[in-house]
């Protein structure tokens, strides 16, 4: 891996600061090798060249219009193979935030080639360290939370269920709920094998389900329940949904 090419994207809105990235990264070719896939003036135009091409790294500056670093750091965590990020901007008041982004660097500008250097290498290890990924597993092991202009990391691991509420999803996990802006679709596309769709507005994640109830017989409303670990709430199945649970919970 030391030896292999970095594929870098460089993401700025201005001409001149993407111009001295590139220039850098030419400087320290010898120590650390990179393959320029690209350049972008903003987080969209990134975002659309990572979806016919994968990056290993991006260099993202903050500030930029239509779509800003940070929340581009956000969307790229989606994608199916994820590049590391490393912010580079004039602002060190962002520095907090871009590590609960999990983000690999946070440089400052004017970038030093020592400095950008020992980005990609700190790149290189964190990549070379990393999981292999496992047939049928999933990308991401947090969801993004939006509190108080802060950005909480919440792991899926912790949420219970997903419910769709109006234009939001609420993640409940056994302290309390999280609003998250993403879509249930989406959610149950890239968590298949985590949740399981209990109804047209609810997924609720496999190791959480305690067992089932039918409830309602005698008023004439049989229905089937979830009982849920860690959490004495039970969530409805739907008449629709209950033949792949069953199946799903081998019942």
């Amino acid at each position: 891996m030391s030896d292999m090419p970095l594929r870098v994207l460089i993401v700025d809105d201005e001409a001149p600061a993407r111009t001295r990235l590139r220039d850098l990264l030419g400087d320290i070719e010898a120590e650390q090798p990179t393959l320029l896939l690209g350049m972008a003036a903003n987080g969209v135009e990134a975002l659309r060249l990572l979806e016919s091409e994968a990056a290993d790294v991006v260099l993202a500056d903050i500030r930029m219009p239509a779509m800003d670093g940070v929340e581009f750091a956000r969307q790229a965590a989606r994608l199916p193979s994820p590049p590391d990020v490393v912010f580079v901007t004039a602002y060190d008041s962002y520095a907090v935030e871009a590590f609960e982004l999990t983000a690999a660097d946070y440089l400052l500008k004017p970038v030093r080639a020592e400095r950008l250097a020992a980005a990609l290498a700190k790149v290189r290890a964190r990549r070379r360290n990393a999981s292999p990924a496992v047939p049928g597993g999933e990308g991401r092991r947090h969801l993004s939370v939006n509190e108080r202009n802060r950005t909480l990391l919440l792991p899926v691991a912790d949420v219970l269920y997903l419910r769709a509420e109006l234009k939001y999803v609420t993640a409940r996990t056994a302290e309390r709920d999280y609003l998250l802006d993403e879509s249930l679709v989406h959610l149950e596309q890239e968590f298949r094998h985590t949740f399981l769709r209990i109804h047209r507005n609810c997924l609720v994640a496999r190791h959480a389900v305690k067992g089932v109830e039918r409830v309602g017989e005698e008023e004439g409303d049989a229905r089937w329940e979830i009982l849920l670990a860690g959490c004495a709430e039970r969530l409805p199945v739907s008449r629709r949904q209950w033949p792949a649970v069953r199946q799903a919970l081998g019942l």
